[in-house]
Formats: structure tokens, C-alpha cells, sequence
């Protein structure tokens, strides 16, 4: 059985500052931008991988209200999903996005579990953590 990963979805309040994060700090590459009645699908990844689709969605599309407020409120505390990314040097990479102004959650550090790693917080709230890749 061969299965691999195609989309996940992460929820945002604001896509142009989804955008200036996800494309200009990390520079994903823009696949798709899709606005529908009262949402937008902005679909990002990274050159690397183009079988792997980000999807920015508007927080609480296609949910009831209830729902959709819970989930405001959840993102609005940084309560709800991220994403784990790896590259090669965490350090260089964490100077590169620190540049940009995203907001730091951790610098770089060695963690006890074996990973050198560092966080940064999206503009919706969402956490991204950036591992270093393990050196072959």
C-alpha cells in the first residue's frame, strides 16, 4: 500500500497576511487562490515538494456558526493546528524569516529529544515549527 500525504488545511483570518508569511517569509510557492461567497482556498507549498498542497482557508468556511466562532476564538489564542517543516540549517533559516518580522516563538535550540529546532507563530496564530534535518 503506497499512501502519502496530498493536502492539509490550516485556518486563517487574514490571506494577504497568510500570503506575506507563507510566501514571502517561507517562501512557498502560490498554487492556487480560490475565492468562493463568503471564503478563500489559498493553496501553498514549497518548490520541492509539488505533489503537497497547504491549504490556507478561511477560519470557520463551511461550518455552522457555533462552530465557526469556537473556531475563531481557538485561533485567535494559537490554540488550534501547525505545521512541522525541515530543512538543512535551522539557524540560517530562522535568521532568514526572523528578517522578515514574523513573530518568534523560540529560537533556535537543542531539544532533549534529538532535534535542533525553532518556532515562529503565522499571522493567524497558527505555530510552525522548522526542524534541522538530520545530516546524513
Amino acid at each position: 500500500m503506497d499512501i502519502a500525504v496530498g493536502y492539509t488545511f490550516l485556518e486563517v483570518d487574514d490571506h494577504e497576511a497568510a500570503l506575506a508569511f507563507y510566501r514571502d517569509a517561507l517562501g512557498f510557492e502560490v498554487r492556487e487562490d480560490v475565492a468562493m461567497e463568503e471564503a478563500r482556498w489559498l493553496t501553498v507549498g514549497p518548490a520541492s515538494q509539488p505533489e503537497l498542497g497547504i491549504v490556507l482557508q478561511t477560519v470557520g468556511a463551511g461550518r455552522p456558526a457555533e462552530d465557526a466562532q469556537a473556531l475563531k476564538e481557538l485561533l485567535a489564542k494559537g490554540s488550534l493546528g501547525g505545521l512541522v517543516l525541515e530543512t538543512d540549517d535551522v539557524d540560517a533559516t530562522f535568521e532568514s524569516i526572523r528578517a522578515t518580522g514574523a513573530e518568534v516563538m523560540q529560537e533556535p535550540i537543542d531539544q532533549p529529544f534529538g532535534v535542533r529546532d525553532c518556532a515562529f507563530r503565522d499571522p493567524a496564530g497558527n505555530q510552525v515549527r522548522i526542524n534541522q534535518r538530520p545530516k546524513a
